[in-house]
Protein backbone atom coordinates (compact mmCIF):
# COMPACT_ATOMS: atom_id res chain seq x y z
CA UNK A 1 0.00 0.00 0.00
CA UNK A 2 1.09 3.93 -0.99
CA UNK A 3 1.35 6.47 1.92
CA UNK A 4 0.04 9.80 0.97
CA UNK A 5 0.43 12.48 3.33
CA UNK A 6 -2.43 14.97 2.11
CA UNK A 7 -1.73 18.62 4.06
CA UNK A 8 -4.01 21.49 4.51
CA UNK A 9 -2.59 24.68 3.83
CA UNK A 10 -4.24 27.75 3.54
CA UNK A 11 -1.47 30.57 2.50
CA UNK A 12 2.28 31.28 0.44
CA UNK A 13 4.28 31.65 3.38
CA UNK A 14 7.76 30.46 3.35
CA UNK A 15 7.53 29.64 6.75
CA UNK A 16 4.58 28.30 6.76
CA UNK A 17 4.67 26.34 4.26
CA UNK A 18 7.76 24.54 4.97
CA UNK A 19 6.57 24.00 8.10
CA UNK A 20 3.37 22.11 6.32
CA UNK A 21 5.80 20.25 4.24
CA UNK A 22 8.10 19.01 7.35
CA UNK A 23 4.71 17.93 8.62
CA UNK A 24 3.99 15.91 5.58
CA UNK A 25 7.51 14.47 5.35
CA UNK A 26 7.13 13.73 9.65
CA UNK A 27 4.16 11.59 8.79
CA UNK A 28 5.74 9.53 6.07
CA UNK A 29 9.04 8.51 8.29
CA UNK A 30 10.89 11.81 9.06
CA UNK A 31 14.69 12.26 9.17
CA UNK A 32 15.34 8.84 8.81
CA UNK A 33 12.73 8.72 5.88
CA UNK A 34 14.36 12.00 4.29
CA UNK A 35 17.60 10.19 3.97
CA UNK A 36 16.72 7.65 2.28
CA UNK A 37 14.56 9.29 -0.48
CA UNK A 38 17.92 12.10 -0.35
CA UNK A 39 21.38 10.24 0.08
CA UNK A 40 23.82 12.81 1.71
CA UNK A 41 24.84 15.33 -1.09
CA UNK A 42 23.12 13.29 -3.81
CA UNK A 43 22.33 15.28 -7.36
CA UNK A 44 18.36 16.61 -6.97
CA UNK A 45 16.64 17.91 -9.87
CA UNK A 46 13.45 19.69 -9.26
CA UNK A 47 10.90 19.69 -12.59
CA UNK A 48 8.79 22.57 -11.42
CA UNK A 49 5.72 23.37 -13.87
CA UNK A 50 6.94 26.28 -16.16
CA UNK A 51 3.90 25.80 -18.69
CA UNK A 52 4.79 29.15 -20.19
CA UNK A 53 6.21 32.51 -18.94
CA UNK A 54 3.64 34.21 -16.09
CA UNK A 55 4.26 36.73 -13.06
CA UNK A 56 5.26 36.10 -9.62
CA UNK A 57 1.66 34.10 -8.12
CA UNK A 58 0.29 32.91 -11.22
CA UNK A 59 -1.53 29.93 -10.49
CA UNK A 60 -0.42 28.43 -14.35
CA UNK A 61 3.44 27.66 -12.47
CA UNK A 62 4.73 26.53 -9.38
CA UNK A 63 4.76 29.07 -7.35
CA UNK A 64 7.81 30.59 -6.13
CA UNK A 65 6.90 30.16 -2.38
CA UNK A 66 6.69 26.80 -2.86
CA UNK A 67 9.69 26.41 -4.56
CA UNK A 68 11.70 28.14 -1.57
CA UNK A 69 10.00 25.89 0.97
CA UNK A 70 11.28 22.70 -0.64
CA UNK A 71 14.40 24.02 -1.23
CA UNK A 72 14.97 24.88 2.28
CA UNK A 73 14.11 21.26 3.10
CA UNK A 74 16.17 20.02 0.78
CA UNK A 75 18.97 21.83 1.84
CA UNK A 76 19.23 19.68 5.24
CA UNK A 77 20.41 16.82 2.86
CA UNK A 78 22.37 17.97 -0.26
CA UNK A 79 23.84 21.18 -1.60
CA UNK A 80 23.45 19.69 -5.17
CA UNK A 81 20.41 21.20 -6.41
CA UNK A 82 19.28 22.17 -9.68
CA UNK A 83 16.00 22.82 -11.53
CA UNK A 84 14.97 23.08 -14.98
CA UNK A 85 11.87 22.20 -17.28
CA UNK A 86 11.01 22.93 -20.86
CA UNK A 87 7.91 25.10 -21.48
CA UNK A 88 5.27 24.58 -24.03
CA UNK A 89 5.95 27.90 -25.59
CA UNK A 90 8.64 30.66 -25.02
CA UNK A 91 12.20 30.20 -23.30
CA UNK A 92 12.21 28.62 -20.07
CA UNK A 93 14.57 30.47 -18.27
CA UNK A 94 12.87 33.84 -18.92
CA UNK A 95 9.59 31.90 -17.32
CA UNK A 96 11.89 31.27 -14.51
CA UNK A 97 12.70 34.35 -14.08
CA UNK A 98 9.26 36.23 -14.58
CA UNK A 99 7.55 33.92 -11.98
CA UNK A 100 10.29 34.34 -9.30
CA UNK A 101 11.89 30.36 -9.36
CA UNK A 102 15.27 32.12 -10.20
CA UNK A 103 16.15 34.61 -8.01
CA UNK A 104 14.94 32.26 -4.96
CA UNK A 105 17.37 29.67 -6.83
CA UNK A 106 20.02 32.43 -6.94
CA UNK A 107 19.52 33.11 -3.30
CA UNK A 108 20.43 29.66 -2.41
CA UNK A 109 22.75 28.77 -5.41
CA UNK A 110 20.30 26.12 -6.76
CA UNK A 111 21.41 25.59 -10.26
CA UNK A 112 18.74 26.06 -13.39
CA UNK A 113 19.03 23.86 -16.79
CA UNK A 114 17.52 24.83 -19.82
CA UNK A 115 16.91 21.15 -20.95
CA UNK A 116 18.16 22.32 -24.32
CA UNK A 117 20.58 18.89 -24.45
CA UNK A 118 19.14 15.64 -24.50
CA UNK A 119 19.82 12.28 -24.12
CA UNK A 120 18.44 9.30 -26.09
CA UNK A 121 17.14 6.32 -24.50
CA UNK A 122 15.72 2.75 -24.64
CA UNK A 123 12.94 1.28 -22.48
CA UNK A 124 13.12 -2.38 -23.43
CA UNK A 125 9.77 -3.16 -20.60
CA UNK A 126 7.70 -0.14 -21.85
CA UNK A 127 3.92 0.17 -22.07
CA UNK A 128 3.71 1.47 -25.23
CA UNK A 129 7.14 3.78 -26.19
CA UNK A 130 10.58 2.16 -26.08
CA UNK A 131 12.76 5.07 -27.75
CA UNK A 132 13.19 8.59 -26.39
CA UNK A 133 14.94 11.85 -26.75
CA UNK A 134 14.74 13.72 -23.06
CA UNK A 135 16.08 16.33 -20.82
CA UNK A 136 19.80 14.74 -19.94
CA UNK A 137 19.98 16.78 -16.58
CA UNK A 138 16.96 15.09 -15.69
CA UNK A 139 17.78 11.64 -16.84
CA UNK A 140 20.94 11.81 -15.21
CA UNK A 141 20.31 13.19 -11.81
CA UNK A 142 20.00 10.78 -8.97
CA UNK A 143 16.50 12.29 -7.47
CA UNK A 144 13.96 13.92 -9.55
CA UNK A 145 10.86 15.64 -7.79
CA UNK A 146 8.30 16.82 -9.37
CA UNK A 147 6.76 20.40 -8.38
CA UNK A 148 3.65 20.72 -10.02
CA UNK A 149 0.10 22.78 -9.82
CA UNK A 150 -3.28 20.98 -9.24
CA UNK A 151 -4.48 21.86 -12.58
CA UNK A 152 -7.55 21.43 -14.77
CA UNK A 153 -6.12 20.60 -19.08
CA UNK A 154 -8.52 19.68 -21.77
CA UNK A 155 -6.68 17.17 -23.11
CA UNK A 156 -5.78 14.88 -20.00
CA UNK A 157 -8.99 15.87 -17.60
CA UNK A 158 -6.45 16.86 -15.07
CA UNK A 159 -2.78 17.47 -14.69
CA UNK A 160 -0.64 17.00 -11.95
CA UNK A 161 2.33 14.59 -10.83
CA UNK A 162 2.23 12.37 -13.84
CA UNK A 163 1.61 14.87 -16.28
CA UNK A 164 4.12 17.44 -15.61
CA UNK A 165 7.28 15.42 -15.97
CA UNK A 166 6.11 16.05 -20.26
CA UNK A 167 8.15 19.19 -19.42
CA UNK A 168 11.37 16.85 -19.69
CA UNK A 169 10.65 16.44 -23.34
CA UNK A 170 13.01 19.02 -25.16
CA UNK A 171 11.35 21.97 -26.70
CA UNK A 172 9.71 21.34 -30.09
CA UNK A 173 9.99 17.49 -29.87
CA UNK A 174 6.65 17.75 -27.65
CA UNK A 175 5.20 18.81 -30.56
CA UNK A 176 5.74 15.28 -32.06
CA UNK A 177 4.51 13.31 -29.57
CA UNK A 178 1.65 15.00 -29.26
CA UNK A 179 0.99 14.44 -33.29
CA UNK A 180 2.18 10.38 -32.33
CA UNK A 181 0.07 10.13 -29.79
CA UNK A 182 -3.79 12.39 -31.03
CA UNK A 183 -5.41 9.72 -28.56
CA UNK A 184 -5.51 10.72 -25.09
CA UNK A 185 -5.45 7.28 -23.69
CA UNK A 186 -2.40 6.66 -25.47
CA UNK A 187 -1.16 10.45 -24.42
CA UNK A 188 -1.32 9.05 -21.19
CA UNK A 189 0.44 5.67 -21.84
CA UNK A 190 3.28 7.52 -23.02
CA UNK A 191 3.50 9.73 -19.88
CA UNK A 192 3.76 6.60 -18.28
CA UNK A 193 6.59 5.29 -19.86
CA UNK A 194 8.30 9.20 -19.62
CA UNK A 195 8.22 8.80 -16.69
CA UNK A 196 10.09 5.23 -16.13
CA UNK A 197 12.72 6.44 -18.34
CA UNK A 198 13.51 9.96 -15.86
CA UNK A 199 13.12 7.63 -12.55
CA UNK A 200 10.67 10.18 -10.89
CA UNK A 201 11.18 9.75 -6.90
CA UNK A 202 8.74 12.00 -5.69
CA UNK A 203 6.34 14.63 -6.20
CA UNK A 204 5.33 17.65 -4.11
CA UNK A 205 1.51 18.54 -5.52
CA UNK A 206 0.26 22.48 -5.01
CA UNK A 207 -3.48 22.89 -4.43
CA UNK A 208 -3.01 25.63 -2.27
CA UNK A 209 -4.42 27.43 -4.98
CA UNK A 210 -5.86 24.97 -7.89
CA UNK A 211 -6.83 26.04 -11.75
CA UNK A 212 -10.60 24.76 -12.34
CA UNK A 213 -12.32 25.32 -15.58
CA UNK A 214 -10.26 26.04 -19.14
CA UNK A 215 -7.32 24.99 -17.85
CA UNK A 216 -4.10 24.16 -17.31
CA UNK A 217 -3.60 27.97 -18.24
CA UNK A 218 -6.57 30.05 -18.84
CA UNK A 219 -8.67 28.74 -15.95
CA UNK A 220 -9.75 30.63 -12.57
CA UNK A 221 -7.81 30.24 -9.61
CA UNK A 222 -9.46 27.95 -6.95
CA UNK A 223 -8.68 28.03 -3.24
CA UNK A 224 -8.29 24.42 -2.30
CA UNK A 225 -6.04 24.76 0.79
CA UNK A 226 -4.13 21.34 0.21
CA UNK A 227 -0.53 19.79 -0.40
CA UNK A 228 -0.33 16.25 -1.77
CA UNK A 229 3.31 15.04 -1.15
CA UNK A 230 4.29 10.87 -1.87
CA UNK A 231 6.57 8.54 -3.98
CA UNK A 232 3.79 7.54 -5.70
CA UNK A 233 3.06 9.58 -8.43
CA UNK A 234 -0.17 7.90 -9.22
CA UNK A 235 -1.17 8.10 -5.58
CA UNK A 236 -0.28 11.77 -5.38
CA UNK A 237 -3.16 12.56 -8.54
CA UNK A 238 -5.29 10.15 -7.27
CA UNK A 239 -5.92 11.59 -4.34
CA UNK A 240 -5.86 15.22 -6.08
CA UNK A 241 -8.43 14.22 -8.68
CA UNK A 242 -10.84 12.95 -6.08
CA UNK A 243 -10.50 16.09 -4.18
CA UNK A 244 -12.05 17.90 -7.33
CA UNK A 245 -14.74 15.98 -8.16
CA UNK A 246 -13.86 12.55 -9.95
CA UNK A 247 -15.31 10.30 -7.42
CA UNK A 248 -13.62 7.66 -9.13
CA UNK A 249 -9.88 8.33 -10.27
CA UNK A 250 -10.34 5.57 -13.30
CA UNK A 251 -12.41 8.07 -14.88
CA UNK A 252 -9.44 10.75 -15.66
CA UNK A 253 -7.60 9.09 -18.74
CA UNK A 254 -3.91 8.84 -17.03
CA UNK A 255 -5.21 7.21 -14.01
CA UNK A 256 -7.48 4.94 -15.83
CA UNK A 257 -3.80 3.90 -18.22
CA UNK A 258 -1.56 3.57 -14.64
CA UNK A 259 -4.25 1.17 -13.02
CA UNK A 260 -4.78 -0.74 -16.48
CA UNK A 261 -1.13 -1.16 -17.21
CA UNK A 262 -0.79 -2.26 -13.31
CA UNK A 263 2.07 1.12 -13.41
CA UNK A 264 0.88 2.05 -9.42
CA UNK A 265 -1.22 3.50 -7.07
CA UNK A 266 -4.67 4.20 -7.92
CA UNK A 267 -7.45 2.62 -5.96
CA UNK A 268 -8.26 4.12 -2.56
CA UNK A 269 -8.09 0.32 -1.30
CA UNK A 270 -4.35 0.98 -2.59
CA UNK A 271 -3.18 4.25 -0.70
CA UNK A 272 -3.37 4.98 2.76
CA UNK A 273 -3.87 8.85 3.28
CA UNK A 274 -1.97 10.36 6.14
CA UNK A 275 -2.80 13.61 7.73
CA UNK A 276 -6.34 15.04 7.18
CA UNK A 277 -8.86 13.17 6.07
CA UNK A 278 -9.90 13.17 2.40
CA UNK A 279 -13.67 13.29 2.89
CA UNK A 280 -13.20 16.85 4.76
CA UNK A 281 -10.87 18.24 2.10
CA UNK A 282 -13.19 17.68 -0.75
CA UNK A 283 -14.91 19.90 -2.56
CA UNK A 284 -18.52 20.20 -4.61
CA UNK A 285 -18.33 23.43 -6.85
CA UNK A 286 -15.02 22.80 -8.72
CA UNK A 287 -15.38 23.57 -12.22
CA UNK A 288 -14.09 20.71 -14.31
CA UNK A 289 -12.52 20.98 -17.19
CA UNK A 290 -14.13 17.29 -18.73
CA UNK A 291 -16.43 15.14 -17.07
CA UNK A 292 -15.13 11.34 -16.67
CA UNK A 293 -16.01 8.39 -18.74
CA UNK A 294 -15.33 6.55 -22.34
CA UNK A 295 -17.71 6.31 -25.39
CA UNK A 296 -16.98 2.80 -26.88
CA UNK A 297 -18.26 1.47 -30.08
CA UNK A 298 -17.35 -2.26 -31.54
CA UNK A 299 -16.49 -1.71 -34.80
CA UNK A 300 -13.11 0.35 -35.16
CA UNK A 301 -14.24 2.26 -38.15
CA UNK A 302 -17.24 3.29 -36.63
CA UNK A 303 -15.54 4.51 -33.60
CA UNK A 304 -13.33 6.53 -35.77
CA UNK A 305 -16.26 8.04 -37.62
CA UNK A 306 -18.23 8.81 -34.65
CA UNK A 307 -15.25 10.16 -32.35
CA UNK A 308 -14.53 12.92 -35.28
CA UNK A 309 -18.54 13.57 -35.12
CA UNK A 310 -18.70 13.50 -30.83
CA UNK A 311 -15.46 14.37 -29.65
CA UNK A 312 -14.72 17.99 -28.03
CA UNK A 313 -13.11 20.40 -30.39
CA UNK A 314 -11.54 24.06 -29.72
CA UNK A 315 -13.69 26.91 -29.92
CA UNK A 316 -12.64 30.56 -30.70
CA UNK A 317 -14.00 33.29 -28.67
CA UNK A 318 -13.47 36.02 -31.18
CA UNK A 319 -13.95 38.98 -28.87
CA UNK A 320 -11.17 37.54 -26.95
CA UNK A 321 -8.76 37.11 -29.72
CA UNK A 322 -6.01 39.37 -30.34
CA UNK A 323 -4.91 37.86 -33.70
CA UNK A 324 -1.54 36.74 -32.46
CA UNK A 325 -1.82 33.56 -34.20
CA UNK A 326 0.23 31.63 -31.39
CA UNK A 327 -2.31 28.94 -31.43
CA UNK A 328 -0.65 28.40 -35.44
CA UNK A 329 2.39 28.29 -34.07
CA UNK A 330 2.03 25.30 -31.56
CA UNK A 331 -0.33 22.84 -33.58
CA UNK A 332 1.90 19.76 -34.09
CA UNK A 333 -0.43 19.62 -37.10
CA UNK A 334 0.62 22.87 -38.80
CA UNK A 335 -0.23 23.78 -41.11
CA UNK A 336 -2.80 21.27 -41.98
CA UNK A 337 -5.08 22.11 -39.02
CA UNK A 338 -5.01 25.70 -38.16
CA UNK A 339 -4.77 28.94 -40.88
CA UNK A 340 -5.32 32.03 -40.25
CA UNK A 341 -7.96 33.72 -42.19
CA UNK A 342 -9.18 36.95 -42.83
CA UNK A 343 -12.34 39.18 -41.10
CA UNK A 344 -13.30 41.85 -41.21
CA UNK A 345 -9.75 43.10 -41.67
CA UNK A 346 -8.24 41.05 -38.75
CA UNK A 347 -6.44 37.63 -38.72
CA UNK A 348 -8.52 34.82 -36.62
CA UNK A 349 -7.90 31.09 -36.73
CA UNK A 350 -9.62 28.77 -38.11
CA UNK A 351 -9.58 25.08 -37.94
CA UNK A 352 -9.92 22.20 -40.13
CA UNK A 353 -11.62 19.55 -37.84
CA UNK A 354 -10.54 16.68 -40.26
CA UNK A 355 -6.70 17.38 -39.62
CA UNK A 356 -7.28 18.25 -35.72
CA UNK A 357 -6.02 15.60 -33.37
CA UNK A 358 -7.92 17.04 -30.37
CA UNK A 359 -4.59 17.56 -28.44
CA UNK A 360 -5.70 20.81 -27.38
CA UNK A 361 -1.98 22.58 -27.40
CA UNK A 362 -3.54 25.81 -29.44
CA UNK A 363 -6.45 25.51 -25.99
CA UNK A 364 -3.18 25.04 -23.57
CA UNK A 365 -1.67 27.55 -24.80
CA UNK A 366 -3.04 30.40 -25.91
CA UNK A 367 -2.13 33.66 -24.08
CA UNK A 368 -5.38 35.54 -23.34
CA UNK A 369 -7.81 31.87 -23.00
CA UNK A 370 -9.65 33.04 -26.53
CA UNK A 371 -9.59 28.89 -27.11
CA UNK A 372 -11.93 26.48 -25.17
CA UNK A 373 -13.13 23.13 -25.46
CA UNK A 374 -16.55 22.45 -26.72
CA UNK A 375 -18.64 19.24 -27.53
CA UNK A 376 -20.88 18.39 -30.80
CA UNK A 377 -24.79 18.67 -29.82
CA UNK A 378 -24.41 14.85 -31.52
CA UNK A 379 -21.80 14.59 -28.42
CA UNK A 380 -24.01 16.32 -25.64
CA UNK A 381 -27.23 13.71 -26.38
CA UNK A 382 -25.05 10.60 -26.37
CA UNK A 383 -23.42 11.86 -23.20
CA UNK A 384 -19.74 11.58 -24.76
CA UNK A 385 -17.47 13.44 -22.90
CA UNK A 386 -14.23 12.03 -23.64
Amino acid sequence: MERIALIKCSEYRVNLIEEKLREGFELLGGDIYLRKLIPHNSKVLLKPNLLSVEKIGSPVVTNNVVFEAVIKILKDYTNNISFGDSPGFGDSKRAAEKCGLMEVANKYGVKFENFNEAVHVKLENSILCKSWNVAKAAYEADVVISLPKLKTHAMAYYTGAIKNQFGCVPGTQKAAWHTRMPDAHNFCKMLLDLNTVIGTDFAILDGIIAMQGNGPKNGRPYKLNSLILGESLSAVDSVAVRLIGYDDPLDTPVLKEVYDSNWGAVLPKDIEILGEDIDNMKVNDFELCRKGGDFYFINPRVTNFLRNMIAPYPFLIEDKCINCSRCMQVCPENPKAISMVNKNGKMYPEWNMKQCIRCFCCQELCPVGAIETKHSTLGKLLGYND
